[in-house]
């Protein structure tokens, strides 16, 4: 069976908006995120073009901006510090990658842990290891809710993961262990990989390798979530070879239209939790 993130995203985006239009009576204000951009990447400036038309569709404000590559380092966090004393803004969001010559770990070190509706700032990524969550990365916390979505128990399963970045790897393995799985993360250092995927009751794929597991590295009934995004002769695919695969698995999301909406979903949600959490403390 496929999964469709598509089809998940968008009742989590019904949810959001009935409830955007409850804080927003109660609170007299909407729900606000600021989006940093620098440079001219076009993937990085369609994510932040999807981002904000997200923040229309649900009701809240979003704010934008954009940065030439070259500006310097102290005029962008200066803005950050200007947004998180901003008692309107409720997320701040840089986008990523930012260009070479920019220190990413400094700057988003400027990003209030109350406003890091990405969930990469040190302290929320902590609180997640300690199993007390609280802002969690958005597209790790959307695989969650697409597993969620398939009404199979995780506990006791093996889960694989492949990839250790700091913004997806490390993040789902966390999650997938709070949620009682046994977990394998494997790298590009791990040795006899596909022997460690074949056990895998869920595996999860973010490496940014076009269709880099194969038939013979699943296990039959399998849940296998794509995570990467590729573009190979024009076209968009995944991590996962999808024609060879999908026979073999339960439940397996397609690339596109699998993993990628739920990032924007949980970016939203997230912001709003952050919007009632400040209420709530003010």
């Amino acid at each position: 069976m496929l999964i469709y993130g598509k089809e998940v995203a968008a009742k989590t985006l019904e949810k959001i908006t009935v409830e955007t239009q409850e804080f927003c009576q109660r609170y007299g204000r909407k729900p606000t995120l600021a989006v940093i951009i620098v440079g001219e990447d076009p993937a990085s400036q369609t994510y932040v073009r999807n981002k904000i038309n997200g923040c229309k569709q649900v009701g809240f404000n979003s704010l934008s901006y954009e940065y030439a590559d070259g500006t310097p380092q102290d005029e962008i966090i200066a803005q950050i510090k200007s947004l998180a004393e901003d008692q309107s803004v409720d997320g701040i969001l840089v986008q990523l990658p930012l260009p070479k010559g920019y220190d990413e770990e400094k700057i988003l070190a400027n990003i209030p842990d109350s406003k890091d509706v990405d969930g990469f700032n040190a302290s929320n990524i902590g609180c997640l290891c300690l199993n007390r969550p609280r802002t969690v990365s958005c597209t790790p916390l959307g695989v969650m809710h697409m597993l969620d979505h398939t009404g199979v128990d995780l506990t006791g399963k093996h889960a694989v993961v492949l990839g250790r970045s700091n913004t997806v790897g490390k993040p789902m393995a966390m999650l997938l262990l709070n949620a009682n799985c046994t977990v394998t993360v494997c790298h590009s250092k791990t040795k006899n990989m596909a022997e460690l995927t074949k056990q895998a009751d869920i595996l999860v794929v973010a490496i940014g390798k076009p269709k880099f597991v194969t038939a013979d590295m699943v296990k039959d009934g399998a849940i296998v979530i794509d995570v990467g995004i590729n573009r190979v002769d024009g076209k968009l695919c995944g991590d996962v070879d999808f024609d060879s695969v999908a026979p073999k698995t339960s439940f397996i999301s397609p690339v596109p239209g699998g993993v990628g909406p739920m990032t924007i979903s949980m970016l939203l949600f997230n912001t709003l939790m952050s919007a009632k959490s400040r209420e709530n403390e003010r």
